[in-house]
């Protein structure tokens, strides 16, 4: 094969813990009798609550086909490359198994939202039944060097609370605020999704709709912008990046000889999967992948009977980052299709590939 597939999951492949129909007959056409792939596949979700191997196994039962770590890249997976920070003390905000996520990446001291509030138990105030009845002064010697955003935390008002006082405190939560100690001390952040589709009949918030408030009240209490040392998950270059050298990994592995040319980026968000695709498109050099195609589904974030005309996308609220400017013609898919068993028939006919 000379092309590969970068898949999302959350509205291509389940909505929620519910499995798309279409996602089983698809995935059956991509693999031989052994159950070995026919084309590289990397499944690139901005979910990063869990670790690459649980989803991984969660895919494997759900699509019916084995499913490598390898095969997965969470939003927070180019992390690994971000070595200069793994030795340092990190905040780090999400759900899930975070201490186990973080140390998986590299990260040798991270800290929770949930050690550090124990720890200072005075902070955490909005919630009148979490105060402590006692007044008490805990000694916690912690110095948070950066701030890790995985996803959406559970608690918001207390993930928001403590990360402000870790940045406004250059690190020593319980300190008076400093308003001079800018730049902050680093963030990186992973996912901005705005909207995820679950179950629910409308969209959900994301991680993105966190970011947004975190960046709100710190410019609201500070005057100045919240500013990232990098932003991972679609639709940063970074992630795509990062998917197409495990793509290429993938067909050195097999032994595939001919260069990956071409790869189809399927995915329900015009906002996430479709604007990254074609903006690391724009962005291709010689040795990576000469196009990269992008392929909307109908069954997730995008929904054709609610969709904007085409013509009209300029005039479109823009759910992307702060940080990256909207053009129309980043959020213009190069082929919509009903599903993803359609999006795999359409990448084998537009290849002219016979399995």
């Amino acid at each position: 094969p000379s092309f590969g597939f970068l898949f999302d999951i959350d509205g291509v492949l389940v909505r929620g813990k519910t499995p798309i129909p279409a996602a089983r007959t698809a995935f059956q056409k991509l693999v031989n009798s052994q159950g070995q792939f026919l084309v590289p596949v990397v499944f690139v979700t901005n979910a990063g609550n869990c670790l690459r191997q649980k989803k991984a196994d969660q895919l494997s039962h759900l699509l019916g086909v084995p499913i490598s770590q390898d095969q997965v890249m969470m939003s927070h997976s180019p992390l690994r490359m971000f070595k200069h920070y793994h030795e340092k003390c990190v905040l780090v905000s999400g759900q899930g198994p975070l201490l186990d996520i973080a140390q998986d990446l590299g990260f040798c001291q991270p800290i929770t939202i949930e050690t550090l509030r124990e720890k200072h138990p005075l902070l955490d105030a909005v919630d009148h039944d979490r105060r402590p009845n006692v007044l008490v002064s805990v000694y916690f010697c912690f110095k948070a060097l950066s701030v890790v955003l995985f996803g959406e935390p559970v608690r918001w008002e207390t993930s928001l609370q403590l990360i402000i006082d870790v940045l406004l405190t250059s690190g020593y939560p319980g300190n008076p605020y400093h308003h001079e100690n800018y730049p902050h001390i680093p963030v990186l952040a992973c996912n901005m999704d705005l909207m995820w589709v679950a179950e629910a009949q409308s969209p959900r918030f994301g991680h993105g709709t966190f970011m947004v408030c975190l960046e709100n009240i710190y410019k609201k209490i500070t005057g100045r912008d919240l500013k990232y040392e990098a932003l991972m998950g679609k639709p940063s270059r970074l992630t795509y990046q990062y998917a197409e050298q495990l793509i290429r990994t993938q067909a050195l592995h097999r032994h595939w000889q001919q260069p990956i040319h071409t790869l189809y980026a399927v995915g329900d968000n015009i906002m996430t999967d479709v604007y990254g695709a074609n903006l690391w498109e724009g962005q291709l050099v010689a040795a990576a992948a000469a196009q990269c195609r992008s392929v909307l589904v109908c069954t997730g974030v995008y929904d054709p009977r609610t969709a904007a005309p085409r013509h009209s996308l300029a005039h479109t609220a823009f759910h992307g980052h702060r940080d990256f400017g909207f053009d129309p013609g980043l959020v213009e898919p190069d082929h919509i299709v009903p599903d993803v068993d359609a999006a795999v028939d359409l990448v084998f006919e537009l290849e002219n590939f016979a399995p």
